[in-house]
């Protein structure tokens, strides 16, 4: 049901899991451990897998809080439940005990960290938009606006697509050249002219690298090519109407 990162996993007082698909009750394309809420799953399954999954974290399912992820370079505080509607932006941060902090994806990178001495943790959703706008810096920003030392911050980088399953257009290239031309380094070419290959998970480790943090993990797992995961381009790929979403969590123990 759940991977580790062995850096986190040797934290004391730290609870963290990288769900896969397995375990839940969803079916179809959804099958299993669908934790979407913006998916068109049954919302009773959802639920279900929400619970086992807040469960696995030593959480009520009231407090595997989520925000609404739109792709931003935004990341925000949370002392608690939300009073109403979740807040859009892509990264959470706390220094609450017993709250599990969460982002959802399926091909995008899920960023967990945590910053042993001052307590303070977080979770972050980069997609190549909100990493090359800066939702990991933010999220940096967010975690010592709390009292964490930015060289003291432990990240794991979990489940996304890989390199060898990622390809790009040419207009995608530009993009990232048109910020900085030494992106060229995350691009490889593809067997299709004017197409590349992109390296997500590089580009994200190299803005974390240039933020501060150096102590890295990644668990270098590929959610396109492994079936343990739910993945939005192969489900394009096999035309499916929709796809599953993981979900990625943190929290501290009481």
């Amino acid at each position: 049901m759940r991977l580790a990162s062995p850096l986190l996993a040797a934290i004391p007082g730290l609870r963290h899991a990288f769900f896969t698909r397995r375990g839940g009750v969803s079916d179809g394309f959804y099958a299993h451990l669908n934790g979407g809420l913006g998916s068109h799953d049954d919302p009773a399954k959802i639920a279900e897998n929400r619970r086992r999954m807040a469960e696995q974290m030593g959480v009520a399912p009231t407090r595997l809080l989520n925000v609404h992820q739109v792709h931003s370079p935004d990341a925000i505080v949370a002392t608690g439940p939300w009073d109403g509607q979740k807040p859009k932006a892509d990264a959470i941060v706390t220094r609450a005990e017993g709250l599990a902090i969460a982002v959802t994806t399926a091909d995008c990178g899920p960023i967990l960290l945590v910053e042993p001495n001052a307590r303070v943790i977080g979770a972050a959703h980069a997609g190549w938009k909100g990493a090359l706008t800066g939702v990991l810096e933010a999220t940096v920003a967010a975690m010592e606006g709390l009292g964490a030392e930015r060289n003291g911050i432990v990240a794991a980088i979990g489940p996304m697509i890989r390199q060898p399953s990622y390809e790009v257009g040419s207009e995608f290239v530009t993009r990232f050249l048109d910020a900085d031309a030494d992106n060229a380094v995350f691009f490889l070419p593809s067997s299709r002219d004017g197409h590349a290959m992109f390296d997500l998970a590089g580009f994200i480790r190299d803005r974390l690298e240039t933020a501060g943090v150096l102590m890295i993990d990644d668990l270098a797992l590929d959610t396109y090519s492994d079936e343990r995961f739910f993945s939005y381009r192969r489900s394009v790929h096999r035309n499916e109407p929709d796809y599953g979403r993981h979900v990625h969590a943190i929290a501290l123990e009481p």
